[in-house]
């Protein structure tokens, strides 16, 4: 039997395929290995330059904040409403409370243009035939 292993399992050919079924199953392993990597590394990097244009629109609407606060009219109001500043001539107008029939005006209004609740079917049957 150790002969007959010796002899016919370890032979040159044999010796020679096992190393390229070794060498064959250590590349591929590699390969799964570098593409499981450069996933990983691609998908963090799109999360990072979505967190950068996240952070560029917040820089940009600061900026805009601030020039909209450097004006003339934000600091206008701004006056108006903590300092209780007004322009010469100016007067204020106190009105009344709306009354019952004023607010129930615009329920009323608001009622008469209910719109209709579709089912999903119908939704798609006039989606796809629009004169149904």
């Amino acid at each position: 039997m150790k002969f007959k292993l010796k002899h016919d399992f370890f032979t040159i050919e044999n010796i020679v395929l096992m190393l390229a079924i070794t060498m064959c199953l250590v590349w591929t392993y590699q390969a799964v290995v570098a593409m499981s990597r450069n996933w990983e590394l691609s998908e963090r990097l799109t999360a990072e330059r979505k967190a950068l244009e996240l952070v560029k629109t917040e820089v940009e609407t600061a900026e805009l904040e601030n020039e909209y606060q450097a004006t003339a009219e934000y600091q206008e109001l701004m006056a108006r409403r903590f300092l209780d500043k007004e322009w010469p001539g100016e007067n204020m107008v106190i009105l009344p409370e709306n009354t019952t029939e004023a607010k129930e005006k615009h329920k009323i209004v608001s009622e008469e243009v209910v719109q209709k609740e579709y089912s999903n079917l119908e939704k798609w049957m006039m989606y796809l035939f629009p004169s149904y």
